[in-house]
């Protein structure tokens, strides 16, 4: 038995109700940050939170904690139980998970949990010295435990490994971009990244500005990803299906993208960031998002089964109780490759129009719709004749997301994972898998800034 599942079983015996479910969530990581190229505020984690839920009289409380001596453990079942005895009974509340086997999954590397402070700094410092310009970014790298412990007679565990590279070479008119994420320290190559962005920003130099309009494009991996992150927030969660808020709600069974998309959310992929089961503990499904074009489905926790009633069961894909009001999540998206074996290929296709790298400052503008806003950022290049030709300055975008891949002349072959981890809260790996795409509209509403720091 793993450390932490021992520690979730003592925090359990110390709970007073009808039910409780302890979970622990053990980090060990390290992050080597680096601006102009040199490294800054490294961060080294080593920590336990403990998460005890007590149900009384249909009654759920929570309490947090990551004190882990006797003390630490009974205030915290204190805690929860008087969260309990004030909570309003709950009519959605579908009790606890049910004990369950899950998945054998991939997902933990000896050599990337072996790491040492060090070893990140040095792999820190390889990105830095390929690099010809300034460089920015981190390397980072965890192990991390998840274990689950329930009066239910629910025990599972699993300790997973990630680690990650984010390099952007900027100067004062130039900036690229380029990232590599993998459960294994062998899938990531810090100066193969560092070439990749310095290569991209040296493009970038004397970028001119775009007319507003709708243009053909090619999408970057990155682009791809964090658009499909927005929109899958409501759009793939039963909890915007029900609430009938999501673009979801109406469609499903409808033919509404391009044949040529399909879309999944896979946790038991071994080319993610692979998880056997949920916050609940309910074991993880691959759930066929879309199928050639047809929405197909959504992901669903204990809370939207319940209330959607007719026998509809959680697909193993409910969040962190800090999250829970966001409904399940689809934390693993991955979207099928498509012929083309380059981005080239793709601009070839698209003939007129825009290549994009990467975006940010996105916001959801209307959900129900899967309207989006958003910039440009770190590579954006007009397309002449099928060739990816004068660099443009950072474009703004209003894009409805089913529009946009309403109409896709290709898609790249090669999906590749991209980190969806941003690091504030307790470590729990995230990644997408994205291919580039060609789409036949991308619509931009203006300009922005040049490229550079």
């Amino acid at each position: 038995m793993s450390e932490a599942l021992e520690l979730a079983q003592r925090v359990l015996r110390e709970a007073k109700g009808d039910e409780a479910l302890a979970v622990v969530q053990s980090e060990r990581s390290g992050m080597a940050r680096f601006a102009r190229s040199e490294v800054h505020q490294p961060t080294l984690i080593e920590n336990d939170v403990l998460e005890l839920q007590i149900v009384r009289d249909g009654r759920l409380g929570v309490a947090a904690s990551n004190r882990t001596d006797e003390d630490g453990v009974r205030a915290l079942a204190a805690r929860a139980a008087e969260a309990a005895d004030s909570a309003p009974a709950d009519p959605d509340f579908a009790g606890l998970a049910p004990p369950a086997d899950p998945p054998e999954v991939a997902g933990y590397d000896e050599e990337t949990a072996a790491l040492s402070a060090e070893d990140q700094a040095r792999l820190a410092a390889a990105a830095i010295d390929a690099s010809k310009l300034d460089l920015y970014g981190f390397f980072t790298s965890g192990v991390t435990e998840l274990a689950l412990a329930s009066t239910t007679s629910l025990a599972v565990s699993q300790p997973m490994t990630d680690a990650s590279v984010l390099a952007l070479a900027a100067v004062d008119d130039a900036s690229g971009y380029a990232e590599q994420t993998s459960w294994r320290l062998a899938g990531i190559d810090p100066a193969g990244a560092s070439v990749e962005a310095v290569e991209k920003a040296e493009r970038t130099r004397g970028a001119v500005t775009l007319e507003p309009g709708s243009y053909r494009a090619v999408l970057e991996p990155p682009a791809v990803a964090e658009l499909l992150l927005y929109f899958g927030y409501d759009a793939f969660s039963a909890l915007g299906l029900i609430e009938e808020r999501s673009y979801a709600f109406g469609r499903l069974g409808e033919k509404v993208f391009d044949e040529r998309f399909s879309l999944a959310d896979d946790s038991l992929d071994p080319r993610g960031l692979p998880k056997a089961f949920d916050f609940e503990g309910t074991p993880k499904q691959r759930v066929e998002l879309v199928e050639n074009g047809v929405f197909s489905g959504v992901v669903w926790d204990r809370t939207t089964a319940k209330r959607a009633g007719g026998g509809q069961q959680s697909t193993g894909h409910a969040p962190p109780s800090s999250l829970r009001h966001w409904g399940p999540i689809p934390y693993a998206l991955s979207v099928a490759g498509g012929e083309a074996g380059s981005a080239q290929e793709l601009a070839e296709l698209v003939d007129d129009g825009i290549y994009v790298t990467r975006l940010h400052y996105l916001s959801i503008v209307d959900a129900r719709e899967g309207v989006i806003t958003g910039m440009t950022r770190d590579g954006t290049f007009r397309v002449r004749g099928g060739q990816i030709a004068n660099p443009l300055v950072n474009l703004r975008f209003t894009v409805c997301v089913p529009e946009l891949l309403a109409d896709l002349p290709g898609l790249t072959r090669d999906p590749v994972l991209l980190n969806q981890s941003a690091y504030y809260d307790e470590r729990y790996p995230q990644g997408m898998l994205a291919p580039a795409v060609a789409t036949a509209r991308f619509d931009v509403t203006g300009v922005g800034s040049g490229p550079g720091v």
